[in-house]
């Protein structure tokens, strides 16, 4: 079982601290943490696959708070695996008003426009 503990701190930038330790080699005592800034274009390709539905909720959550109301996730074009794990987030996520794959110039099927409903 993984415990998985998020955050966002007063330079307003994400903590995600990892302890899930079958899947990643550190001792139990040790701990991954990642600080992320909340700016209006995030780029998925620097977070581990296993941690990309807490980092995206949390990422969304704080830029709501933070007052952008217009993001773009670059998730990658691949097989389409992080991109549905992006859209399913902010599918069950109350202040998302829509999303929508980027047009070409924006990243194209590689990225998702978002737009958040004003706080």
């Amino acid at each position: 079982m993984c415990a998985r503990e998020r955050g966002v701190d007063q330079t307003n930038s994400i903590t995600l601290k990892n302890e899930c330790h079958s899947h990643i080699q550190v001792e139990p005592e040790e701990e991954e943490v990642f600080e992320l800034p909340i700016t209006d274009v995030f780029d998925l390709h620097t977070v581990p696959p296993r941690d990309v539905e807490a980092v995206v909720e949390a990422y969304v959550e704080a830029a709501w708070e933070k007052g952008y109301v217009h993001l773009r996730i670059i998730h990658g074009k691949g097989i389409g695996v992080q991109r549905e794990t992006v859209r399913r987030v902010l599918g069950r996520m109350a202040f998302v008003e829509t999303f929508q794959t980027a047009p070409e110039g924006a990243g194209g099927w590689g990225a998702t426009l978002v737009t958040l409903r004003p706080k």
